[in-house]
């Protein structure tokens, strides 16, 4: 298979049959700027960009793309679908500018018969006029063989009358759908075989839709039965389960078939999430080629095999798809993970460093999903700060609740220089029980004055997520000093309990070290 070199021709349907994604709905300037980036970025073959007689604001959309098109060169490579109503559609077409038309054909007798209510006869002459009325237009036409799959499966004999009926038209492409999703690969390279050894002088395209997950797979059947056009999606967008995404049809096409296209690689992403934010469908983190995971390694082996030979990486690198490796920080990661970060960051730390960051991250895995780059900064500064402190004041246990209607309650207990206390408090939230609890061992316990907080900041490191860490910043007032602490964790209570607890260190270092002097 490898030793194949079919150069392939791509026709992108994101603008038609992926607008029939359930609650998609382009407006006319977001149609445009879509038509832009795959013609021009991408450098698709073809594109479809909508089905005649549709609505006004359709008809609005497709002639902005087809006049931007006539200007940048691109209009031969513009298609709208249209059917066989005796020129309606064309003159729809042919109102907008547009120079293709791809006529829905019956492509199986039961539609023929069961929707139609006409013979194959008929319906093959109506045809035949509408490509007259086409070319009289100057309009170029491709013909779907609508529901082809049933039709090659149940009634191959009126396939085969359809195409010996409409050879001799001037057709450019007979476009085959698997317009249900019906087949499978095996099934699929037979019928493709046979199209192509009955017809060798025709251009056919194959349109796969995913009911049964099988779109990708059926593609590489398609091209290696001899096909010469693949239909695809952006992200996959279509009607029901959708159509093949562009992406890993173009993946597959290469790596797996050694086949070729005019598709730029490097614009995959690019193109992928801006349909991503116009169609509202959010791509799955793991979807090949374009999901926000599919080039992270999480587990740490990963990471350092990387490092030592790229023992972990195939033919899919992320640089071909305009993308990055990342390697995951959480409680799977290794040093190896940690050091890629950092080497990306441009910070270096010793191994005694590297070990407890690497400790804190596993730490902080256990409570979110992952611990972003971005995070990263914030971790090593919260890290190597606490280590500077000499610890008099540690945390051994505390419980914070809430319930409706009831104000929150804490319950602490603190090693203060060897000694332990506990105490319970009420409070207006959870962390303000917290300090109540605290100010009560402090004031009533220790005799001591306890810190006037003074203000009270959390923020969330810049590209953080909803699961992102939480960064509290406390700045306390003492002894007409102002002193500022920080906490971080996956949870905002604890960041900004941890926060106090060094508070707590800080204080407890400086009066050593007034005592001392």
């Amino acid at each position: 298979m490898n030793s194949h070199s079919a150069q392939i021709e791509i026709m992108d349907t994101t603008l038609r049959d992926g607008e029939q994604t359930s609650g998609v709905s382009f407006v006319p300037h977001e149609k445009l700027m879509i038509a832009r980036a795959l013609l021009q970025d991408l450098n698709v073959d073809r594109i479809e960009v909508a089905s005649a007689r549709v609505s006004d604001g359709e008809k609005d959309a497709v002639r902005r793309i087809c006049k931007w098109a006539r200007q940048a060169g691109f209009l031969s490579r513009v298609e709208v679908l249209g059917f066989v109503d005796n020129g309606t559609s064309l003159n729809w077409i042919n109102d907008c500018g547009c120079v293709n038309i791809n006529l829905l054909c019956k492509g199986s007798e039961n539609h023929c018969v069961n929707q139609l209510k006409k013979t194959p006869e008929q319906h093959f002459a109506d045809i035949r006029r509408n490509i007259s009325l086409a070319h009289e237009m100057g309009i170029n036409v491709n013909v779907y063989l609508e529901d082809w799959s049933n039709g090659i499966k149940n009634s191959p004999d009126y396939v085969f009358k359809m195409i010996d009926a409409l050879r001799d038209c001037e057709i450019k492409r007979f476009m085959l759908p698997d317009t249900l999703g019906i087949l499978n690969p095996l099934e699929l390279l037979l019928f493709m075989r046979k199209m192509v050894k009955l017809y060798p002088e025709i251009h056919f395209d194959f349109h796969a839709h995913n009911d049964y997950d099988l779109a990708i797979s059926n593609v590489l059947a398609a091209v290696l039965g001899g096909c010469k056009g693949i239909h695809t999606a952006v992200n996959g967008l279509g009607e029901r389960a959708g159509n093949a995404p562009l992406a890993s049809v173009q993946a597959i096409l290469k790596d797996q078939f050694n086949a070729h296209t005019n598709i730029v690689e490097s614009k995959l992403n690019l193109v992928s999430r801006l349909v991503e934010n116009y169609s509202g469908i959010a791509i799955p983190p793991n979807r090949p080629i374009t999901g926000d995971s599919v080039f992270t390694q999480v587990a740490g082996v990963h990471a350092d095999g990387d490092n030592k030979a790229n023992l972990y990486c195939n033919d899919l690198l992320p640089e071909r798809f305009g993308r990055k490796r990342e390697y995951a920080l959480g409680k799977n990661s290794g040093k190896a993970n940690i050091l890629r970060n950092l080497e990306e960051l441009g910070l270096e730390l010793s191994p005694e460093q590297t070990k407890m960051v690497t400790e804190r991250i596993i730490e902080l895995g256990d409570k979110k999903e992952v611990v972003t780059q971005e995070d990263l900064p914030f971790i090593v500064s919260d890290v190597l700060k606490s280590s500077t402190l000499e610890e008099h004041v540690k945390l051994l246990s505390y419980m914070v609740s809430t319930a409706y209607g009831l104000n929150p309650m804490a319950a602490v207990k603190l090693e203060i220089n060897g000694e332990i206390y506990e105490q319970t408090a009420v409070g207006s939230g959870q962390f303000d029980a917290f300090m109540r609890a605290v100010k009560h061992i402090y004031k009533e316990k220790l005799s001591r004055r306890f810190p006037h907080l003074s203000n009270y900041n959390v923020s969330i490191p810049p590209g953080g997520r909803t699961d992102a860490l939480v960064q509290a910043t406390i700045s306390w007032e003492w002894e007409d000093r102002v002193y500022r602490t920080r906490g971080l964790d996956a949870d905002q209570t604890e960041a900004a309990i941890k926060a106090t607890v060094k508070m707590l260190n800080l204080m407890e270092n400086e009066m050593r070290k007034q005592t001392e002097s």
